[in-house]
């Protein structure tokens, strides 16, 4: 995927996050994807999706292996 289609799904998601704020979590889970595949490709992040990163894993935790709610 050419770098400038990432930014712009990137960018795409992050708008999203006002206009469907109920999708929250999923939307977080996206944008991860997104910037892992920035990640892969051996690009720098921006600083502003770092952070945004950042906020969204403080506030959804990964679960980790072997845990269960009940």
């Amino acid at each position: 995927m050419a770098l400038e289609e990432l930014k712009a799904q990137i960018a795409l998601l992050v708008s999203e996050i006002n206009n469907q704020p109920e999708d929250l979590h999923e939307l977080y889970e996206l944008i991860h994807q997104k910037l892992n595949e920035f990640r892969g490709l051996g690009q720098p992040l921006p600083a502003d999706l770092v952070a945004l990163e950042q906020r969204m894993l403080a506030e959804f935790p990964k679960k980790k292996p072997g845990k269960s709610g009940a």
